[in-house]
């Protein structure tokens, strides 16, 4: 079984809210894409959030407009052995070092987690630096997370308030 990386991270000096996920699946692999699969929802979640389609953009417009409303991209686990898509199959991994991307993007200020495998390996990562973020659970966009769509993007909302700027005292 070969070992499968995730991407780069899609980030710039702008990001203020960073999305991680787990590992992309074999449909995003394939495609070279976060998110390719047609059935997951993260598109069109974020594009709620941002109150921008990007379903119909071309995937580098995509991102383009992620980072234009502050809203970064990458993955908890660098690399590992999984069979499928699923992240209850992802063995002997290898993490991102998230505490490095964050020193270096200081603007970021809040983190989700898309799905429960990345949130419960993004935190052991981050470890002490974990309080410095505001910090989002959110269920997985995956279609592997039955969960109703109205459902997620009620927890996915909450990323409206993690973008605007902390209040001003």
């Amino acid at each position: 079984m070969e070992r499968k990386q995730c991407f780069p991270p899609v980030v710039d000096a702008n990001t203020r809210l960073l999305v991680l996920g787990s590992l992309p699946g074999e449909q995003s692999l394939a495609h070279a894409q976060y998110y390719a699969h047609k059935q997951n929802r993260f598109w069109m979640l974020i594009s709620a959030v941002i109150g921008e389609d990007l379903v119909p953009l071309p995937y580098d417009q995509r991102l383009q407009t992620l980072l234009r409303h502050g809203v970064g991209l990458w993955d908890v686990v660098a690399e590992a052995h999984r069979h499928g898509s699923l992240d209850s199959a992802i063995r002997q991994r290898d993490d991102n070092d998230l505490p490095a991307l964050l020193a270096r993007h200081p603007a970021i200020t809040a983190i989700a987690f898309n799905g429960g495998t990345a949130y419960k390996l993004g935190l052991k990562v981050l470890g002490e630096h974990a309080t410095r973020y505001r910090i989002a659970a959110l269920p997985s966009s995956s279609p592997a997370y039955t969960l109703a769509y109205g459902e997620k993007l009620a927890r996915w909302s909450q990323l409206k308030d993690l973008l605007a700027p902390p209040a001003a005292y």
